[in-house]
């Protein structure tokens, strides 16, 4: 499944390689990419992880931007 997540904070690819990190440590995330300019993240995982992967995002100092 493809997840599509927008966060405010990312800046650099530092931030793109602890986004990275963050989401490779779950059970099956299987890839991650990361639009610095949009700040979207696009995470191919499996069914049901979408609130682990906010969590993780959050911890790692990445919270998912605010739909409007």
């Amino acid at each position: 499944m493809e997840y599509i997540i927008y966060s405010e904070n990312i800046k650099c690819a530092g931030c793109v390689s602890n986004i990275k990190n963050a989401l490779g440590e779950l059970d099956g995330v299987h890839a991650v990419s990361v639009a610095i300019e949009s700040g979207r993240i696009t995470i191919d995982a499996d069914d049901n992880l979408r609130t682990r992967i906010v969590t993780a995002l959050a911890s790692s100092g990445h919270p998912e931007k605010p739909r409007t």
